[in-house]
């Protein structure tokens, strides 16, 4: 049975508006139609009667925030509130819940592109043959603090423009203040179009709840232009910032040629009072330039047209399957439409991924505007593809990659085919969690200048970081990649952002991207400020440095060319927040992203999104080839055209997608955490369990939980974050292991499937595609579980309780340290100074006949002991954690065989249990360096 909603859960009250405004919008309609419809009932009886007019508490409470909420919405509307209320008031309890039952339907997802009524609905059906739910709706915010009539003569002059032509069907909000523009586009996420005008005041009128207040504060700063172009400028600057996507548009009284040249970036548009049929245009133009998908349009056209196919592909246009007599239930089963658009043809349309002109081409230009890069590419096989095409265009055998040792066993194997020199940085570990976090800003400076030192930072070509982390560690990328250019200003960084692909479209997400990140730093290296900050910064280096040479850092050195910082000593540096030299340095960013993991793509549906100021001139050629090296000649359509709507969508529902889905983790962790029973046996690990205090400014448990405010603050401060929509259950007090907890119970029992568990843990992650049902179900089944363990419990004898304290204890206690890399052996090293190593040598070293053997566990224990060099022949990766615990190359140790035994996995790539490991021996080991 449905829990009765209750609409005082959240931040507002009264009339306040609230931050989480979709889910207490949504509840607050829905708990007055319940309240209306036991009014309903409880007046049939009274028929004849003089009916109430005092209506209870909870519908007098909810009248308010609905006039509030409402105000930021074209439909209902306030309006229909205050309407509804005087209906209420009167007693009239069918008619009122016949307005409320639409108008709750459509709010609560369901029929979502049905007409509810509204203040110009009979205007409207008068006007437009059409059905209402023909078109896609969007809405309108207009920005002026008019009266009433001018208002009702501004919405009757846009909407007169409307025709039956028209492809797509909008409504206007009205907002009279900059602070009511900023909460409106930060709450009502069917806004997708904004129209300035100069007469809006600075303040809101409203009572915002102190979630929302503390945001504005935070956002807007202490005071607001004062000249009213200075203030329209910075109004359109905070929508920016807040939802790029929007399309800005200015009406002004005169003067709009002196204005036009100088606001361009800004607006879409700049008009006079009196050019309506114009706006009107520009604002389907604008959605409609969005809302195209070249290459998914002409993959469905292509479908349609009649075709003869003399070339390979039997299952063109269904070919082999419709009329097979064993085969036809494939066509059944997946849909004609699927095998009519199967094709290899990149004619009639159609398009090459390998050689772009036409559709594929423009789907890749929208791709690129929508992610906020210079240039996007499709990948059709996955992330693990994309980051070997990255490297393979970046590294040439012997360049110095610095890499987590943490990431993907792509970047692994990627740097491996590259014959790279591997640099291994380590993440802090998470030892009672058995995982890693993230790599400290301290490491990777502190790496960089040992480079430095030895001579060979001209050598170091590109860090390569994963962002976020699997289980949701988030770096502050902007802050790495300028101290890092600090130090080595043509570094070249690849963020792996496999997880990340969703966080471009919400405000807070996105200012921890590498493509958001790239275009900060590029806007700051143009200002002159910039500048005198790093000349200011050197100077205070060199004064605290004594301007002495040879001090912490051992012996000046600069490096060799690319150096950054000169003859300061490493402590200092490390101590300081570098300031780059934007006259040096050279922004260079790659990334990464499985589309298919956390946007709307068919499987393996990857991009590479690329913002390199030197990609023409150094890297086009080489990234072509590295292209054509890893991508199919037939790739498959199917995912390409996926990936053209999975952008589409995201441009118009990305950032209400996104923070429902933030949402939706926090009533999850909240669930867990004040249920009586739940609590017991499970809690959801927050920031302070893993992000070490060094690395955090903040303090917050769950930053979202306390709002956006406090979201914002974090994510402005902190070295790491946690993505609020990744939760880590910690299942020790269970006394079962995550891979039997994912496997038996959710899986198998259930059906809720997970990806990602730890001996103590399993990671759950809501996504765009994840409904509130969904999350119900989840905490229903977390109940029933811990009733299980309950009950299980209970009836135990004194035998069983001692084994089950002992699972418990084994499963809550610090296992075995997770072991950090250990070094490559001397062999495959280029000196003893620097630790990066040739995996490309070791892993083509085991091709030759009597270089390796298998050895098992105890005897590889054993001759470890009696110190012996043991140097693994390959990648040995368990799942969990999902990286290589020994690369190629790598010398064995205790600790590391400590940690593999302790591994409670199924699933071990590279590790052989019958034969053990595989280990380089032979003539091989007699050609050690010495030490």
């Amino acid at each position: 049975m449905a829990a009765r909603p209750n609409p005082d859960d959240d931040s507002g009250s009264g009339g306040e508006v609230p931050s989480s405004a979709w889910r207490v919008r949504a509840d607050a309609w829905e708990f007055l139609g319940y309240a209306v419809k036991q009014l309903s009932a409880a007046a049939r009886p009274l028929a004849g009667a003089r009916r109430p007019r005092e209506l209870p508490r909870d519908v007098r409470r909810l009248l308010p925030l609905l006039e509030s909420l409402e105000m930021y919405w074209a439909s209902p509307g306030q309006q229909y509130v205050m309407e509804l209320r005087r209906i209420l008031e009167a007693g009239e309890y069918p008619e009122a819940l016949s307005l409320i039952e639409p108008v709750a339907r459509r709010v609560a997802g369901h029929n979502q592109h049905a007409q509810e009524p509204s203040a110009d609905s009979e205007r409207e059906t008068d006007r437009i043959e059409e059905p209402a739910d023909a078109r896609k709706r969007f809405e309108v915010l207009v920005i002026d603090d008019v009266s009433n009539v001018d208002r009702e003569d501004l919405q009757a002059e846009l909407l007169s423009q409307r025709r039956p032509a028209d492809a797509f069907n909008y409504e206007l909000v009205f907002v009279p203040s900059f602070e009511d523009a900023i909460v409106a586009v930060l709450l009502n996420p069917d806004i997708q179009a904004c129209v300035l005008r100069p007469g809006f005041v600075p303040n809101s009128r409203q009572r915002l709840s102190r979630d929302v207040r503390s945001f504005l504060d935070r956002f807007l700063g202490k005071s607001l232009p004062e000249r009213p172009l200075d203030r329209i400028l910075s109004l359109a600057e905070k929508l920016g910032q807040l939802r790029p996507e929007l399309d800005l548009y200015l009406v002004a009284g005169v003067g709009i040629e002196e204005l036009a040249g100088s606001l361009t970036r800004q607006f879409r548009r700049i008009f006079r009072r009196q050019d309506g049929p114009e706006l009107h245009l520009s604002l389907l133009a604008g959605i409609a330039e969005r809302y195209e998908a070249p290459f998914f349009r002409a993959v469905q056209q292509y479908s349609r047209k009649p075709a003869g196919v003399f070339h390979a592909l039997p299952v063109s246009r269904g070919g082999s399957v419709i009329h097979s007599k064993w085969i036809n239930d494939l066509g059944e089963f997946y849909g004609l439409n699927l095998l009519l658009a199967e094709t290899s043809a990149t004619s009639g349309g159609l398009d090459s991924l390998l050689d772009p002109h036409g559709s594929l081409k423009q789907a890749q230009k929208l791709a690129a505007r929508a992610f906020g890069a210079q240039k996007s590419l499709f990948v059709t096989n996955g992330t693990s593809t994309a980051n070997k095409i990255v490297h393979q265009s970046i590294l040439a055998p012997g360049d110095v990659v610095l890499v987590d040792r943490n990431c993907h066993k792509s970047h692994h194997y990627a740097l491996m085919l590259a014959g790279a020199q591997v640099s291994y940085l380590d993440a802090y570990p998470l030892n009672d969690f058995s995982f890693y976090g993230a790599v400290p800003l301290e490491s990777i400076k502190r790496m960089l200048l040992d480079y430095r030192r030895a001579g060979r930072l001209h050598e170091v070509k590109m860090l390569a970081l994963t962002n976020c982390t699997f289980d949701g560690i988030v770096y502050d990328v902007e802050r790495v990649m300028e101290e890092c250019l600090a130090i080595k200003p043509d570094l070249v960084f690849l963020w792996d952002e496999a997880w990340f692909a969703f966080a471009g479209f919400h405000h807070i997400y996105r200012r921890r991207t590498a493509m958001a990140s790239a275009r900060s730093l590029e806007k700051s290296f143009a200002d002159p400020a910039y500048a005198r900050r790093h000349a200011e910064q050197l100077r205070e280096l060199a004064a605290a440095d004594g301007a002495a040479d040879g001090q912490a850092g051992g012996e000046p050195d600069d490096g060799g060319p690319g150096s950054g910082v000169g003859h300061v000593s490493d402590e200092l540096i490390l101590k300081t927040r570098l300031v780059p030299d934007p006259a040096k340095a050279r922004l260079r960013v790659y990334s990464t992203q499985s589309t298919h993991k956390t946007l709307t793509s068919l499987r393996q549906g990857s991009m590479i999104h690329i913002h390199d100021q030197d990609f023409g001139q150094l890297n086009e050629e080489s990234f072509r080839e590295a292209y054509m090296t890893h991508t199919s000649t037939s790739p498959n359509y199917q995912i390409l055209a996926s990936l053209d709507m999975g952008r589409r969508q995201v441009e118009f529902e990305g950032y209400e997608l996104v923070q429902r889905q933030a949402d939706l983790a926090v009533s999850i962790a909240q669930a867990v955490a004040r249920h009586p029973l739940l609590k017991k046996y499970f809690r959801v690990l927050g920031t302070t369990d893993l992000i070490p205090a060094q690395y955090r400014e903040t303090s917050r448990q769950m930053p979202l939980r306390d709002g956006l405010a406090a979201m914002s603050e974090a994510w402005e401060r902190d070295e790491f974050v946690v993505d609020p929509s990744r939760l880590t259950l910690h299942i020790g007090l269970t006394g079962v292991d995550g891979d039997t907890f994912k496997h038996d119970y959710l899986m198998d029992k259930y059906g809720i499937q997970v990806n990602k568990t730890s001996r103590n843990s399993v990671l759950f992650m809501t996504n765009i595609g994840t409904s509130r049902s969904a999350v119900a179900y989840l905490v229903e089944v977390l109940v029933k579980l811990a009733e299980t363990f309950e009950d299980e419990r209970s009836g135990l004898s004194g035998l069983g309780q001692r084994a089950r304290c002992a699972r418990v204890a084994a499963l809550t206690s610090t296992p075995p340290p997770l072991p950090d890399f250990s070094r490559f052996a001397e062999r495959f090293r280029k000196d003893a100074d620097t630790p990066d190593g040739n995996m490309r040598a070791a892993y083509f070293e085991s091709y030759k006949a009597g270089s390796c053997e298998y050895f098992t566990a105890a005897e590889l224990a054993r001759r470890v002991t009696a110190g012996e060099e043991m140097v693994s022949a390959s990648f040995v990766t368990p799942y969990p954690p999902g990286f290589p615990v020994l690369v190629p190359g790598q010398v064995i140790t205790e600790e590391i065989l400590a940690f593999m035994a302790a591994l409670d996995t199924r699933e071990i790539h590279g590790f052989n249990p019958e034969l053990g490991f595989r280990v380089l021996t032979g003539e091989l080991a007699s050609r050690q360096k010495p030490a």
